[in-house]
């Protein structure tokens, strides 16, 4: 059997040096090589410039790109016909983020998952898991490389709400004093726009943007409402549309709708103030009360170890 075997490692080195000698042999002459290589040179330099412009390209858009294009077609496919929808709601919600599209947001996924799948995969090889371990982490990463722009455009969508959350009982002072002032409610609109800064000086730019392009005013309010989704900011826009259906003065309803949004800011500063005692509670019983008794009660112990031992001896 051993004897079987090195003939056979000799007939396979024996082939594999013949091989290489044909190979040797059947190639061509390195004059011709580098005439063919020289003939390739120069038909590269004589091309024309839509050649070169195709050649000379940067990586992004010869590879990239045409990645990008796959993976939005994959994305189109394998999410449902309604799916366009909500991703648009969401990206609203976040404010548009710059380069952002219903198309890229699926691409997102398709790239996140197999991104997330082979980083996961080559993990687990590498730390020697089993097959079991294995799976369920190859699984969890997949689905959490897949949710990643959904999770991302979710946490713009909360950051924004809790800066125009912030910024409104400002921004309603603001249009409160301009209008009773004498400025009419279009221009307050637009004063705040201007002299504030954030999400919501956005939205009430983008409302005057509407108006100014032929929409009513009821129908910007609504549509400033809903591209938020802030119980504060839809109260607001609920108690103008109103006003401006009845008649009834802009300023007395932007001085009571003032004065409801500042006791709301009030309310909801003392139920945040209300919860630290019962956040606290965690950290304080697992972090700090732990080293506290190690403080106060380890010399004790110390001392009531030494004299049990000093006993017993």
């Amino acid at each position: 059997m051993t004897a079987a075997i090195m003939f056979a490692g000799i007939g396979l080195i024996f082939l594999a040096l013949v091989t290489l000698i044909a190979a040797l042999a059947l190639s061509p002459r390195g004059d011709v090589g580098v005439n063919r290589s020289m003939a390739v040179l120069e038909a590269l330099t004589s091309a024309p410039k839509e050649m070169k412009q195709e050649l000379d390209a940067p990586f992004n858009e010869r590879v990239l790109l045409p990645l990008l294009a796959r993976a939005q077609g994959m994305g189109r496919r394998l999410t449902p016909a309604d799916a366009n929808e909500r991703i648009h709601e969401k990206l609203e919600l976040a404010g548009n983020p710059p380069g952002w599209t219903a198309d890229r947001v699926s691409a997102g996924k398709v790239v996140g998952f197999f991104g997330a799948l082979v980083i996961s995969l080559t993990l687990s090889i590498l730390m020697g898991l089993t097959f079991l371990p294995t799976l369920a982490f190859v699984m969890a990463a997949s689905v959490a490389g897949y949710m990643a722009p959904n999770m991302y455009l979710y946490q713009k969508a909360y950051d924004r709400s809790g800066k125009m959350q912030r910024a409104l009982p400002d921004a309603i002072d603001l249009l409160t004093i301009s209008v009773e002032s004498g400025l009419g409610f279009d221009a307050a609109v637009a004063q705040v726009a201007r002299n504030t800064e954030g999400p919501l000086a956005e939205e009430f730019a983008r409302m005057l943007q509407e108006m100014q392009i032929g929409r009513g005013r009821s129908e910007a309010l609504r549509s400033m409402a809903d591209r938020t989704k802030l119980p504060d900011l839809r109260s607001f826009v609920s108690a103008m549309v109103q006003a401006d259906a009845f008649g009834i003065p802009v300023g007395q309803v932007l001085r009571v709708q003032s004065s409801e949004i500042r006791v709301k800011k009030r309310q909801w500063a003392e139920e945040m103030a209300q919860k630290v005692p019962v956040k606290i509670l965690v950290p304080l019983i697992f972090c700090i009360l732990p080293t506290l008794f190690i403080a106060v009660l380890g010399p004790a112990g110390i001392t009531i170890m030494d004299n049990f031992t000093g006993r017993i001896r």
